[in-house]
């Protein structure tokens, strides 16, 4: 198995992509923070759920929407609330 030899360079490239990285994901997560209202494929992709399960929440109460014309909308605060209620620490897991 040969040896790899990492340069000074290589290292500065890696660091610039690791920076502009961490960059993307905040500027992602303030987008994300500071809207009160989000959109159905922004909560599935949150929850990591499909249209199904999403669909059921609002059946079963669990989650609150708005509607307007053909879109629903559902409150950021409320989708983090249940997170934090349904929190599991189990340390069997």
């Amino acid at each position: 198995m040969g040896a790899t030899i990492i340069t000074t360079e290589d290292l500065q490239e890696f660091k610039k992509e690791l920076l502009e990285d961490i960059r993307k994901l905040l500027k992602e997560r303030q987008y994300t923070l500071s809207r009160k209202w989000i959109k159905s494929g922004e909560v599935r992709e949150l929850l990591g759920i499909a249209p199904g399960t999403l669909q059921n929440l609002r059946l079963n109460g669990t989650l609150t929407y708005s509607k307007i014309g053909g879109l629903l909308y559902y409150d950021h605060r409320q989708i983090m609330e249940l997170l934090e209620e349904n929190a599991v620490n189990d340390a069997s897991l």
